[in-house]
């Protein structure tokens, strides 16, 4: 059975979102809108406040709601909470610093392996030339 182009885009409209996240594990984001208790937190009055926009924080956890919408779970340090947060609510923040982690974590396994290999082969020569 084949389907038309309709009964294709309802089936695919239903199912869950594929699409890579856009933030990574550990980002640093910041919100572009207040977060308001919908009701989930029993600690805060409905509709109440829980995180101003412009707070910053850091992605804890990637998980979905209703296995269709992406939740990014977020710790806000200076507000000392978590919540979960939808993508249009954030941006993400570059260091001020400049400082890319993972650029240098990259560099010095390079590094790393680079001198692993030359201490590797240094002892193969030595080996060859001690027969």
């Amino acid at each position: 059975m084949e389907l038309t182009h309709a009964q294709a885009s309802q089936v695919s409209a239903s199912t869950k979102d594929e699409i890579l996240p856009v933030f990574r594990l550990g980002q640093r984001v910041r919100m572009t809108k207040p977060i308001r208790n919908d009701g989930s937190n029993p600690f805060n009055e409905p509709n109440e406040i829980l995180v101003q926009a412009g707070a910053e924080g850091y992605v804890k956890h990637i998980g979905d709601w209703l296995q269709v919408i992406r939740i990014y779970e977020v710790h806000f340090i200076e507000e000392g909470d978590t919540y979960g947060c939808r993508e249009a609510e954030l941006e993400a923040i570059d260091d001020l610093d400049g400082y890319d982690e993972v650029a240098e974590e990259l560099r010095w396994l390079k590094e790393h392996r680079a001198e692993k290999e030359a201490k590797k082969a240094a002892q193969m020569q030595s080996q060859k030339e001690g027969e």
